[in-house]
């Protein structure tokens, strides 16, 4: 029997049951929960970057919207507010449209 011992999504543990399998799951206490979603998102992160087309890239990138989705109601902000943040930080220093590289900074 394999062992994962890490934070899965709510229906994995009914999708395996309704494939003939059974399966051992706990709920987590806040401060774990916490852990195992950043630790969750590193993993999702290392997909992305792994992915080898556009398509499986976009699946990753989904993966850790839900992940960001969970500690923003962790953190007790709904996605909304995190936008709002999101959107006033772009409005002061930018996105990340212009593809900026900085090399290095010189003092004048």
């Amino acid at each position: 029997m394999p062992t994962y011992n890490k934070l899965v999504r709510d229906f994995i543990p009914k999708i395996i049951q309704d494939a003939g399998q059974a399966c051992h799951t706990r709920i987590l206490g806040e401060e774990e929960y916490i852990t195992e979603l950043n630790k969750k998102m590193h993993e999702e992160l290392a997909e992305y970057e792994a992915a080898e087309n556009a398509e499986d890239a976009i699946e990753e990138l989904a993966d850790l919207l839900e992940l960001i989705h969970a500690a923003a109601s962790f953190h007790e902000i709904t996605f909304e507010e995190l936008e709002k943040i999101r959107a006033q930080k772009a409005e002061k220093r930018g996105g990340f449209e212009e593809r900026i590289f900085l090399t290095n900074v010189e003092e004048l």
